[in-house]
């Protein structure tokens, strides 16, 4: 069990479930991985025509397992890969077509309807160790896109101490400016107008707000406005447990109705933070399994991967919470470890992919209709993490 994840002595309140209610925390990042754990073999894709026509409804993984970015038919399977970069963690989608992939040694610019890269922007920031794999690695982790495409926002990984946002400008495709924000950022949100980017330090029990100047970026780039980036911390059973606590923030998203941004933790708590004005308050969640991957539907709907109990015995196991914005939810079970989540455009299927950041990952995705919970399996690259669906 890695040093940073040991479960905390005083995990597990539950008689305070409902007096936390109004409580607190909020934000993301997260993975809590054996650093050793090596890759799964991954099942053999049809090599990609150069000139291949992506239909719509493709899905697009990264394979955190190899160098590629895979895609996926969700009625058959894995249709074809192109190379990326190593070790690529998540990705974003523009309307464009084009993916934006956060590897270990830069952003990978990929034409989702021919199937090829584009670019591969290295990152600014020095410092971030050698070029490899596993959950430790540097490089970049969690990214987003502004909402009118012209930014993309890479949360890099500096290990053994605070990351960065990366600013990268995508029509001149180079980083315009560098912003300091929490410990192994594993997911960066924007908010819905563009103004603020979001990013969750894993390590560091914390999102840190960024604001966006006139130009789109901030932070030590040539000729930006300085930027004034702030923290909250999203703790909501406690900071005791340092780098040795499985209670920190992994994943968040920001609610489509009011902007607040959205932290599971643990399957029994949810930090809803927000981010004007650093005030965090718990609501209670039921699926009580150590938690991971999150989205949001088009009408509200919470989105969860549960990844099973952290301890035998003491937590339920993997699971994908369905939380309406009333708060009830519906849990639907899993089979294995999975890590990421995204939804299909008419909200009526769940695509979860089983490439774990801890022990126990596989080379697939989940596919699950959110009526009824039904769920079937497809193989899909090798270890894919982060997953986009393609317009």
């Amino acid at each position: 069990m890695p040093q940073h994840d040991r479960p905390h002595p005083r995990r597990r309140a539950r008689g305070t479930r409902t007096a936390l209610a109004a409580l607190a925390g909020a934000l993301l990042l997260g993975a809590c991985s054996s650093p050793g754990a090596p890759p799964a073999a991954a099942p053999a894709a049809s090599p990609l025509p150069t000139a291949a026509t992506t239909p719509g409804g493709t899905l697009l993984v990264a394979d955190f397992g190899a160098d590629t970015v895979t895609f996926v038919d969700p009625e058959h399977g894995a249709v074809g890969s192109v190379p990326v970069g190593r070790a690529p963690y998540g990705l974003v989608v523009g309307a464009d077509g084009r993916a934006w992939v956060a590897t270990a040694e830069g952003v990978a610019v990929v034409d989702t309807r021919t199937r090829t890269r584009q670019a591969l922007i290295p990152y600014r920031t020095t410092g971030t160790g050698p070029v490899t794999g596993g959950e430790y690695r540097g490089g970049g982790m969690g990214i987003a896109l502004s909402p009118d495409g012209a930014h993309a926002y890479a949360g890099v990984n500096v290990p053994g101490t605070t990351g960065v946002l990366e600013v990268i400008d995508t029509a001149k495709r180079e980083v315009t400016a560098v912003v300091p924000v929490g410990r192994r950022p594993f997911d960066v949100d924007v908010s819905r107008d563009g103004a603020e980017v979001y990013v969750t330090g894993h390590d560091s029990f914390d999102v840190t707000v960024v604001p966006v100047g006139p130009d789109g970026t901030g932070g030590t780039g040539a000729g930006a406005a300085p930027v004034r980036p702030r923290r909250i911390e999203v703790a909501p059973y406690g900071t005791q447990g340092g780098l040795a606590s499985w209670l920190k923030p992994h994943y968040a998203v920001v609610r489509p109705a009011d902007g607040m941004l959205l932290l599971p933790f643990e399957g029994e708590r949810l930090a809803v933070v927000d981010p004007r004005t650093g005030r965090t308050t718990v609501e209670e969640m039921t699926a009580d399994t150590h938690q991971h991957g999150a989205t949001v539907t088009a009408d509200g709907r919470l989105l969860v991967v549960g990844t099973g109990a952290v301890e035998p015995g003491k937590g339920k196991g993997p699971s994908l919470t369905v939380r309406s914005p009333d708060g009830s939810e519906r849990v639907y079970p899993l089979d294995g470890p999975h890590e990421d989540v995204a939804v299909s455009r008419d909200g009526r299927t769940a695509y979860v992919t089983g490439g774990y950041t801890r022990d126990g990952y596989w080379n697939g995705i989940t596919v699950v209709d959110l009526d009824s919970g039904n769920s079937r399996r497809l193989a899909a690259g090798s270890r894919p993490l982060g997953i986009a669906v393609l317009g």
